[in-house]
């Protein structure tokens, strides 16, 4: 599936009070994919409080929607790279083609795994017959000695395993004595979990994965803290069981996802995993030029999904938030490095990003253009600490300071010991400044 936003945000949640301790909860948001009748999706990862789980990137979960009143789905080829997506679906069928040479059908409890690797192109069409469609859509982040790999699909259909209360079949990885064939590049759990009425059921997991807990129908306490439709549970590792209850009279159905925390940052924009800005670009400018990079999708009958705008501005890596305090409740004192691969400056807890400042040079100015600080450090003052230390290196380094970042002007402003070093922002610098970001 593609990922067809214009303008992606991203929300931290948190977990509700008096929720048990371990468990994050995490709200969907609303995106639409396609044009006037798009069809609408609730996206729970990624999001500013938890980017993966395990190398889980992306979960898109939609429907159940008629199609006569939405036209269904229809997703013209599109690229993708360092990547695998699952499709799953709970209703409905679609209609799979890929540049592989792959022509396939999607099922309910049927699971179609694609490996776009260095590059890969594919459109995902319902079917004619199909009157309602309702699914998953997934991502898993390729690691980095493998985010080249070959194109590949493979085809599963899991067989059911009953448990006291819970039927589940598996598609990924092993669980309660059932274990998936399909080959990936990490350690995965993927798996569907019908619950029975007022069902309660304890499963053993592998405690040095974190896991995720998407609700599809009903409603369920993981861990005895409350789950409603289309949200997300997650769970830290360090725990060998997860216990799941339904209450109602009506059965529940999940997506249970997992795998061992994924420690590599990547860097996601539209249909792309990478590891740097440039990587985006190079990718996008292959698209748009259609190299056999991606390869052609035979049989859909349309144009291609052309790739949207690059923001202007440099894409980020992403990675997972900081883990809870450490028993001896101290954080590393915080770290503030300039990134050359980046054009940037970022401050770092315990290795983990917490903020940056990213600037451009013309000549002997050093432009400062944009800075953020993480939500979750919020109020710390890491983005003082990270704009002093960048405005001494510049300046140690014989930079002409420009503070177009409106946060890094009122630094300035504040702190006149860098006026000898700081230039006005002109109109020429601006002009300059928007065609280097395109």
């Amino acid at each position: 599936m593609s990922n067809t936003e214009q303008a992606p945000e991203a929300l931290r949640c948190t977990p509700p009070p008096g929720a048990a301790a371990g468990v994050e909860v995490l709200e969907p948001r609303e995106v639409p994919l396609g044009g006037p009748r798009a069809l609408l999706v609730r996206r729970t990862i990624p999001q500013r409080a938890r980017t993966l789980i395990g190398a889980w990137c992306f979960a898109d979960h939609y429907g159940p929607v008629a199609v006569p009143a939405t036209g269904g789905m229809d997703v013209a080829p599109h690229p993708h790279t360092g990547l695998q997506t699952v499709s799953w679906l709970f209703s409905g069928e679609i209609e799979h083609r890929d540049s592989l040479g792959t022509h396939a059908l999607i099922r309910p409890g049927e699971m179609n795994l694609m490996t776009g690797g260095r590059g890969i192109a594919h459109s995902e069409v319902s079917t004619p017959d199909t009157t309602v469609v309702h699914g998953v859509q997934l991502w898993v982040a390729l690691p980095e000695a493998d985010r080249h790999a070959d194109r590949d699909f493979q085809h599963h259909v899991p067989g059911p395993v009953r448990i006291d209360g819970a039927e589940l079949r598996v598609f990924l990885g092993s669980l309660a004595g059932s274990a998936s064939p399909v080959r990936t590049f990490t350690p995965l759990l993927g798996a569907q979990i019908d619950l029975d009425p007022h069902a309660t059921i304890t499963l053993d997991v592998d405690a040095g994965y974190e896991h995720g807990v998407l609700v599809d129908a009903g409603e369920v306490r993981l861990d005895g803290t409350a789950l409603r439709r289309a949200e997300l549970g997650y769970a830290a590792p360090g725990t060998a069981a997860l216990t799941l209850v339904n209450d109602a009279d009506a059965p529940a159905r999940l997506i249970l996802l997992g795998g061992p925390p994924f420690e590599e940052e990547i860097v996601m924009w539209w249909n792309f995993i990478a590891r740097t800005h440039d990587e985006i670009v190079e990718a996008r400018d292959e698209w748009e030029a259609a190299t056999d990079r991606f390869g052609a999708v035979e049989g859909y009958p349309g144009d291609r999904l052309p790739a949207p705008p690059l923001p202007n501005a440099v894409i980020m890596p992403r990675r997972n938030p900081l883990p809870p305090k450490r028993t001896d409740d101290r954080a590393s004192e915080p770290v503030v490095r300039r990134v050359d691969a980046e054009l940037l400056y970022e401050i770092a807890i315990d290795g983990a990003r917490a903020g940056l400042t990213a600037y451009r040079d013309r000549g002997d100015q050093r432009i400062f253009y944009h800075t953020e600080v993480d939500s979750s450090f919020a109020r710390k003052g890491l983005a003082a600490t990270l704009v002093e230390q960048a405005l001494l290196d510049a300046r140690a380094a014989g930079k002409r300071i420009v503070p177009v970042c409106p946060y890094v002007a009122r630094f300035v402003k504040r702190h006149p010991e860098f006026a000898d070093a700081t230039d006005q922002v002109s109109p020429q610098v601006l002009h300059w400044l928007e065609v280097e970001l395109g």
